[in-house]
């Protein structure tokens, strides 16, 4: 149990597993050096058993050793990326520093700091302003009307980034086009946005121009203005939470050089383990002293032998997950050799989890966890573990193929089509049955959704 939980963790869990495991149990310490050795023979001898000691709350079912092997000694290692995406300054610091200086009194300033942190993640308030006095009474004692709220929020939805402080993409869209410089385009695009907001999210642009009496090129050049703009303003800046969970750390590193691929496990932030001296000559103590040792004494050394038996196994545990994420890994890389060498996507082979698991003699369930939540570092880049595994189908050749590398094509198709013309579920089929690639109309829709690729008529441009 303890191996199959250690297994479903990446690199990052781990190293958060065996900081707590270190925390917890004064017989596990970081190191190399050998340790206690003849626990086992010392209670053996003296006949103390699990019931000669009252446990009380020393094990739970919570209290599952985690832990890790050995790093390797690797010539030239090279580092793992960590992937950020995001600002480490959050949305709130960022609209409080703004409004310090717009020189509020004390309670606009709290009004504002309370409307503040009511946005949600993207900068939207999606709480009504009824709700927000009605909690400021509540809780702050404040009896605020309306009115003054809509002119605090105002104050706000004038800071940066634009369009924060909306209540829906509507509103955030016009908050936007009304700081743009006025032009033709811009004033085009704030009456569609504000008149025929519908027609637009639905891209009924021959309703629009209809109704708007404006020429393809007039509804066009508003079209641009509108799709420049942000539609999730609060995203431009990230929490410190966000951050840190934005951090991919590869579990595993993949790289060729010279026709040759070499894989090996992300262990640098893990420490090795090792049982703690202390312990071992303490009980080193204890033997030297058994005829005179007393039921109290009996009951510490069987906690220290507790100690130790948990340390080991977590020890061990971390070992066996190590093993298995590395057979895991190199079944994958042999599996998808060429993939790895060239990076090329059309050279993935249809790869299931039953594929691996016999390669392995794990089960599949195994296999499984140990690709989910798992990344993997390249020489292109980093990929979920899971990007490897793909469905087969064949061609008309009768030939399996990747059900990634249909993907990749039906992508290069969408990408390539006519925008004012965008092509239905139904060309893409043809399209790709043209190709060699026998396929169902269901099938396509079913891995465009997948690219999240919107329907044809959402695809359609001016």
């Amino acid at each position: 149990m303890q191996v199959i939980k250690l297994v479903e963790l990446n690199s990052v869990e781990l190293e958060d597993k065996v900081k707590q495991e270190l925390e917890e149990n004064p017989a596990l310490e970081e190191g190399n050096e050998p340790g206690v050795d003849n626990a086992d023979e010392f209670l053996e001898e003296e006949n103390i058993s699990e019931e000669d000691i009252v446990l009380g709350d020393y094990l739970t079912e919570d209290d599952v050793p985690d832990y890790r092997i050995s790093k390797p000694q690797h010539r030239n290692e090279p580092d793992f990326i960590e992937a950020t995406y995001s600002n480490d300054k959050s949305l709130n610091e960022f609209l409080l520093e703004q409004v310090g200086l717009r020189q509020l009194n004390a309670r606009d300033q709290k009004i504002a700091e309370y409307i503040i942190g009511n946005l949600d993640e993207n900068g939207y308030l999606q709480r009504s302003l009824q709700a927000i006095s009605d909690d400021l009474l509540f809780q702050q004692n404040l009896d605020i009307e309306e009115p003054k709220l809509k002119s605090i929020l105002e104050i706000i939805q004038d800071l940066d980034p634009a369009g924060v402080g909306a209540n829906d993409l509507q509103e955030c869209l016009k908050l936007q086009l009304q700081r743009n410089e006025p032009s033709e385009e811009n004033k085009l695009a704030l009456k569609i946005i504000s008149d025929y907001f519908e027609e637009f999210s639905r891209k009924h642009y021959d309703k629009i121009m209809r109704q708007l009496n404006v020429s393809q090129d007039e509804l066009r050049d508003a079209v641009d203005e509108i799709t420049s703009l942000n539609p999730k303003p609060g995203n431009a800046l990230g929490d410190s939470i966000e951050v840190a969970m934005s951090n991919i750390t590869p579990d595993f590193i993949v790289e060729s050089y010279n026709g040759e691929v070499t894989m090996l496990l992300n262990n640098r932030n893990i420490p090795e383990l090792k049982i703690n001296r202390d312990f071992s000559e303490m009980l080193q103590g204890y033997s030297k002293n058994k005829e005179s040792m007393s039921s109290d004494a009996k009951q510490a050394v069987l906690f220290m032998k507790q100690k130790v038996d948990s340390a080991k196994w977590f020890i061990d545990a971390v070992r066996q997950r190590q093993n298995t994420l590395q057979r895991t890994m190199e079944a994958i890389v042999n599996f998808q050799y060429d993939f790895f060498l060239t990076e090329d996507e059309t050279m993935l082979k249809p790869m299931i989890l039953k594929d691996i698991a016999e390669r392995t003699g794990f089960d599949i369930s195994t296999v499984s966890r140990v690709s989910s939540s798992k990344y993997v570092q390249t020489n292109g880049g980093v990929y979920p573990l899971k990007f490897f595994f793909s469905e087969a189908m064949q061609n008309e050749a009768g030939e399996d193929i990747s059900s990634r590398e249909i993907k990749s094509l039906l992508k290069e198709c969408v990408e390539t089509e006519n925008p004012s013309k965008p092509l239905t579920d139904e060309q893409l089929t043809m399209k790709l049955n043209e190709k060699g690639y026998i396929i169902a109309r269901r099938t396509v829709a079913k891995y465009r959704e997948q690219l999240n690729i919107p329907v044809a008529r959402l695809r359609k441009k001016i």
